[in-house]
């Protein structure tokens, strides 16, 4: 059997493997984007995206009279396999690549129409008896195809991020609990504040994450307007009288989310600004993430020249010149992540402005860009919860002794002894190196027993007022 079989496009007659799945459209592309190593296949969730759009876009077809049924029934079949992911590494086209996702979408519909191809009994490359273009591609443009894929993709990824982030909450909340008795000074701008327990620094990490989780959530509604059945620049050029809606409802069905069609096609065809909005929450939630995780380097910095306040379960040797150290590895590649998605959100954003007239061309850009972003995310979340916090251990006396020793522990004694007299106590306390606690009973202030039954109850010092 020959090793190639011979296609023909634009430019003419092209040889391709004679197993592949992809054709001689795929294959230009194949050549002339050498870019990053990393092929379209390498995203899971825009190969499943892509092959439901087909789905539902042939179903349309059928639905309304375009497409004969038989031909339908095998390119609906050869989609949902591509949904399923049997033919991922079929998708060879480079993520990055010029055409404004041409590319992608013309590989989708070799992968599809030579798959089809075979349900019916044909070779790969008999496009006599079903075509890439005329029939898996009908009444489609890249131009509404790749779009569409692309936010049902996001879509996908962002519920993973959001349940990855569910998971890292919870094992914030845990810690909260864990420490709700953990007596220690908060700080502001470095410098001791007023107590607080361990407790309500982790209760606010959890907040902090379940916060930006409503805020994917918000964002995820506006990823829900299509404009599948627009064409090439929204006007609906070929697309026979119904197929848009037609789309959309099968669309609607095999995905599960509240896909709508545009209210205006041309403006939804050109216009990027929605993934401008995702890029956003998600660089919100990667800075958020970024500084929760300098917070767990400072807070676990020493063992004993730093603030030694908690202990990162350790995860491997820190150095290969100084024995014994170990070093935050889980939140140094968290904040590493953050800078990755802040700069990624840099590229959306560019690409978004450069898009001109009635398209944008540097969707493939987008893509990446936001793939990168949320699955990075979404994967150091789950490492920073699972091999970070949930074993993290506080050195309860360390935490008590500094507050003892805390300057900031008058503020606390303020409505008792009064500002003027915590003023001297601290100024005191400071001059002579002393506790609050010895300059307080030193002027008679308060009593050991007083000062110790203040000292003693957690939710006096660490809550509001009761007196």
């Amino acid at each position: 059997m020959s090793q190639t079989r011979v296609e023909h496009d634009l430019l003419g007659n092209l040889e391709v493997p004679a197993n592949a799945y992809w054709g001689v459209h795929t294959a230009r592309a194949k050549a002339n984007f050498p870019i990053t190593g990393v092929p379209i296949g390498h995203y899971r969730s825009l190969i499943r995206a892509l092959g439901l759009v087909k789905a539902a876009a042939t179903h349309a077809n059928v639905e309304v009279g375009a497409l004969d049924p038989i031909l339908g029934k095998a390119i609906i079949d050869a989609s949902h396999q591509v949904e399923a992911g049997k033919f991922d590494k079929e998708f060879v086209v480079d993520a990055i690549q010029g055409g404004a996702g041409t590319s992608t979408n013309m590989n989708a519909n070799e992968v599809i129409a030579n798959r089809a191809l075979e349900i019916l009994g044909h070779g790969k490359g008999e496009y006599e008896h079903l075509h890439p273009l005329n029939h898996v591609n009908m009444s489609q443009s890249t131009n509404d195809v790749y779009p569409t894929a692309l936010k049902v993709a996001i879509m996908f990824e962002i519920d993973n991020l959001m349940a990855a982030m569910r998971h890292l909450e919870k094992a914030f909340s845990a810690k909260s609990n864990e420490f709700s008795k953990v007596i220690k000074m908060g700080r502001t701008q470095l410098q001791d504040a007023v107590p607080m327990t361990l407790g309500q620094e982790f209760a606010t990490f959890a907040r902090m994450t379940r916060e930006d989780i409503e805020r994917l959530d918000d964002v995820k509604k506006l990823l829900c307007e299509i404009n599948l059945g627009g064409t090439a620049i929204g006007t609906q050029l070929n697309a026979p009288a119904g197929y848009a809606a037609a789309a959309c409802v099968e669309l609607r069905k095999l995905t599960g989310m509240p896909l709508v069609v545009a209210e205006d096609m041309v403006e939804a065809t050109q216009d990027a600004g929605v993934f401008v909005m995702v890029s956003g929450v998600v660089k919100r939630v990667a800075v958020k993430l970024s500084k929760t995780a300098n917070d767990l380097r400072l807070l676990s910095s020493g063992p004993r020249a730093g603030f030694g306040e908690i202990n990162l379960p350790p995860m491997q040797a820190g150095s290969s010149i100084m024995p014994g150290k170990v070093n935050p590895v889980i939140p140094e590649v968290v904040n590493q992540i953050a800078f990755a998605v802040i700069g990624n959100d840099m590229t959306v954003t560019m690409a978004a402005e450069g898009g001109q007239l009635q398209l944008n061309a540097f969707e493939p850009i987008i893509c990446r860009a936001l793939m990168m972003s949320i699955t990075q995310l979404t994967a150091g979340c789950y490492t920073l919860a699972d091999r970070c916090v949930s074993g993290i251990t506080a050195n309860e006396d360390k935490l008590r002794h500094d507050v003892e020793r805390s300057i900031g522990l008058v503020t606390a004694l303020s409505p008792i002894i009064g500002y003027e007299n915590a003023t001297a106590v601290a100024q005191a306390a400071q001059a002579q190196d002393a506790t609050v606690r010895q300059i307080v009973i030193q002027q008679g202030l308060l009593t050991e027993a007083q000062f110790d039954a203040i000292l003693g109850d957690v939710d006096r010092l660490t809550g509001p007022a009761t007196f």
